[in-house]
């Protein structure tokens, strides 16, 4: 069974803005945390945004501060990232996840990933 589903990517130009939704199933909703990753084209995943579900403890890395925002729906049980002021750098594939905890190089634990989601930003 599909745990998580992304939706939401596709191609903007440098300033623009996109939203990604991940619908996530019941299972993978009570991980508690809930995360953003990207990998870019030739490079390691790296984690982009986290919240944990129904707290306020939330997350950014430094290359998207101030640019991206997290957002859960506890009744949908939905993972939204709303991506603005995007950069030709923003360009990836954004993977949603749930987690019970991160390793020390931040990657998920005990937990489930989507399939991803294009992001394309044109200079």
């Amino acid at each position: 069974q599909v745990q998580l589903v992304e939706s939401g990517g596709g191609s903007v130009q440098t300033g623009g803005s996109l939203r990604l939704s991940c619908a996530a199933s019941k299972t993978a909703w009570s991980r508690g945390w809930l995360v953003w990753y990207r990998q870019k084209s030739g490079t390691e995943r790296d984690r982009v945004a986290l919240k944990y579900g129904g707290g306020d403890n939330t997350y950014y890395a430094d290359s998207v501060e101030g640019r991206f925002t997290v957002l859960v729906d506890n009744a949908k049980k939905t993972i939204i990232l709303q991506m603005d002021g995007l950069k030709h750098e923003d360009t990836a594939m954004y993977y949603c996840a749930s987690c019970k905890y991160f390793t020390s190089s931040e990657s998920c634990g005990n937990g489930y990933w989507g399939q991803g989601t294009q992001v394309t930003v044109s200079s």
